[in-house]
């Protein structure tokens, strides 16, 4: 839990036994920690450089822990203080990046990219940057990156980005497929499923692309794969995701732990009431207090209604609404009341 401010795990393991005792000498310290003492010894002389623990000045050998709030406080400050210097120079490095690449040139925007190591390192490099949202294609061909070593995916969920992701109908046949999609549907990932995708596809926050190079059904000697940055082609890979998104079907996480197949439907009229105030102007919290909803359930319900619509934005869903008649237009609204 501590490995971010650059202790390990020997290291936490000790800060921990003295904060819960207090004080105590190396010989019971290295006893409690399975430790050798001058392996204990090491280690509280790193924890003492670091403020966290310091020897007692009226008993040498003793040891005291630091109080934690003010010990880790101030590695806290400091890693914020490091992290916030990193930002920055992101910053400025991205604006410099920006100002060399103002106009591109053609083959500035796709990025050819061959071998296992390299297309999976860029894989995982694609959901790690992601910021809001990622898009994917899953066709049953074997991947660069299996997904038992796809942690980046659990990480960029754990950081609230969302993944919209289509399957091919031969995902669920694989050994473990339903498990890994149960698994991606607990995590509030969306899941939707078709017959055949026409391609593998990654998109992170709708400005940065992956495919493959190779034709599909082509067996080529190594993996190679095109990374689109922000142009035409993109777009184009971007519409040919919502095309695929908006005829699958989705897949639900029933009662029982097990996914399953929920052809599209009608929105429920609970679903309805929470859309028409918030397309009247009421925010999520409002909304939620106006029905007496939890803000969980609100959101949960206006993401149900974007996957209905097969859209990823509210805007969509507001436009979408009124093109299938899900509420009424103002026009119609009067008309209705005459």
């Amino acid at each position: 839990m501590l490995s971010a401010i650059g202790l390990d795990e020997a290291q936490e393991t000790a800060y921990r036994a003295l904060v819960g005792l207090g004080a105590a000498e190396v010989p019971y310290l290295a006893n409690r920690l399975a430790l050798p003492e001058d392996d204990t010894v090491r280690t509280l002389r790193h924890l003492e450089r670091q403020g966290l623990v310091a020897q007692s000045s009226t008993c040498p050998g003793r040891w005291t822990a630091a109080p934690p709030a003010v010990a880790l406080g101030a590695l806290l400050t400091q890693q914020r203080h490091d992290l916030d210097r990193a930002e920055l120079a992101t910053a400025l490095l991205a604006e410099e990046f920006r100002g060399q690449a103002a106009e591109p040139a053609v083959h500035d925007l796709v990025e050819v990219v061959t071998g296992t190591s390299a297309v999976a390192h860029r894989f995982l490099q694609l959901q790690l940057g992601a910021a809001h949202e990622v898009c994917a294609l899953v066709t049953t061909t074997p991947a660069a990156v299996p997904d038992v070593e796809n942690d980046a995916e659990d990480r960029a969920v754990e950081r609230g980005v969302v993944y919209r992701v289509v399957v091919e109908r031969g995902v669920l046949d694989a050994p473990g497929g339903l498990g890994r999609l149960a698994e991606a549907l607990s995590r509030g990932e969306q899941v939707r499923v078709v017959d055949e995708v026409p391609t593998k596809l990654v998109v992170a926050d709708r400005a940065l692309a992956m495919v493959p190079l190779s034709a599909r059904g082509a067996a080529p000697s190594e993996p190679a794969a095109l990374v689109v940055h922000d142009s035409g082609l993109l777009e184009s890979l971007l519409g040919l995701f919502e095309a695929v998104w908006r005829q699958a079907v989705p897949l639900r996480l029933g009662a029982d732990g097990t996914s399953y197949e929920a052809p599209m439907g009608e929105p429920e009229t609970s679903d309805l009431e929470v859309l028409s105030l918030l397309l009247a102007g009421l925010t999520d919290a409002s909304v939620a207090k106006q029905l007496d909803l939890g803000l969980r359930t609100v959101q949960r319900r206006v993401r149900h209604l974007m996957e209905l619509a097969g859209v990823s934005t509210r805007l969509q869903l507001g436009w979408y609404a009124y093109e299938r008649g899900w509420v009424a237009r103002e026009g119609q609204a009067r008309d209705a009341g005459r």
